[in-house]
């Protein structure tokens, strides 16, 4: 077994390879992943006639750089959770039409099909009833709107 090791050392790397991705499958740690990529590495280096102790630290190295520069960054963007806007963060954005007069106080607006209580920013002006106005911030159960300007 040994003998058939020394001879076939690309084949032994990619066994372990192999080995490594399948247990990363059942711990999804992207640890053993990064392992896997450097015994792909050292199998790569091994298939061109490399020597056992180049193939090694090649693995080695591979397998460092790629955990502790590669991981994180990946590790940060599949837990960053969700990228799609839900519940009321979704209607900012959104054009809505005035049902009711608004101003810096009240008002309604009917948005996204849902009737929401508005109002608008101490600068903006009131609207009249029928304007398109723009939902910029969801304050509590209010929205907050200004002036629709078509681009």
């Amino acid at each position: 077994m040994i003998e058939w090791i020394k001879d076939n050392a690309w084949a032994a790397w990619l066994g372990l390879a192999a080995v490594l991705a399948i247990v990363e499958m059942m711990s999804l740690d992207l640890v053993l992943l990064m392992f896997a990529v450097g015994a792909l590495a050292a199998a790569v280096a091994a298939g061109f006639g490399a020597p056992v102790y180049i193939a090694l630290p090649v693995f080695a190295l591979v397998s460092l750089l790629l955990l502790f520069i590669v991981r994180p960054s990946v590790v940060a963007k599949l837990h960053a959770g969700p990228t799609l806007t839900t519940g009321h963060a979704n209607l900012v954005g959104r054009v809505a039409v005035v049902v009711e007069p608004v101003d810096d106080r009240v008002g309604r607006i009917q948005v996204a099909g849902e009737l929401w209580s508005a109002r608008t920013p101490r600068y903006e002006g009131p609207f009249d009833t029928g304007a398109e106005v723009l939902v910029t911030q969801i304050d509590g159960a209010t929205a907050v709107v200004t002036a629709y300007k078509e681009s």
